[in-house]
């Protein structure tokens, strides 16, 4: 039995997590503190041995796998799949502007459920199948073999519920950090969770929790 395992990471921190803008698909650059995270994952990853490099190609993802590159050599490949869900009329909001803006979609966002699409955005659930159904088409692509994928704090958040069977509906009683090492090995079409929010290659405090719904 053959053993795939996927090493799943949340790019560095960014000044909108830090001024709780909600992302989405839009972008934010990286943090002093947000690079120097991204410096330490690729500084810890460069001892692991993985056969491929994936990033969202939002450009916080991109930054982040950039460093992991520099000191692996590998080279980086994008794709749209792994992006952060679509957050439509609240992307570029803090949560006291959606509460201004749009108090009607932000009540609809807080008690409709993972099913509720954000006006011009996507539902949690179809984001979730988004990336559920890449990260398997990954996992076939390099059966036995171990790859990196360096994504977004919703994306690690879905797969972590997926894999454990959690419903979407559940409120979420987890942290998904930035820059935190997650890994995840699939056998016989099952994932298992190995690790979850492993940070220990980060200095005190470095790690933080972003406000990406």
């Amino acid at each position: 039995m053959q053993r795939t395992q996927f090493i799943v990471v949340r790019h560095g921190e960014t000044e909108w997590n830090i001024r709780g803008i909600r992302q989405g698909n839009l972008d934010s650059r990286l943090t002093e503190k947000g690079m120097a995270q991204a410096k330490a994952l690729a500084q810890r990853l460069a001892r692991e041995k993985f056969s491929a490099l994936y990033s969202s190609d939002l450009g916080r993802a991109v930054h982040t796998a950039k460093e992991i590159a520099a000191l692996t050599g590998h080279e980086i490949i994008t794709d749209a799949r792994l992006r952060e869900r679509h957050l439509g009329i609240f992307q570029g909001l803090n949560g006291d502007e959606i509460v201004a803006k749009y108090p009607e979609e932000r009540r609809q966002f807080r008690t409709m459920g993972p099913d509720y699409v954000i006006p011009g955005g996507e539902s949690m659930r179809q984001q979730v199948s988004r990336n559920v159904a890449y990260l398997n088409e990954l996992a076939a692509k390099h059966h036995g073999e171990q790859v990196v994928v360096v994504t977004h704090g919703g994306v690690v958040s879905g797969f972590f519920r997926h894999t454990l069977e959690i419903p979407l509906e559940a409120p979420r009683r987890f942290e998904f950090v930035n820059a935190g090492i997650n890994v995840f090995a699939r056998e016989e079409e099952i994932w298992m969770l190995l690790t979850w929010g492993d940070v220990s290659h980060l200095a005190p405090g470095a790690a933080s929790e972003g406000d990406d719904p």
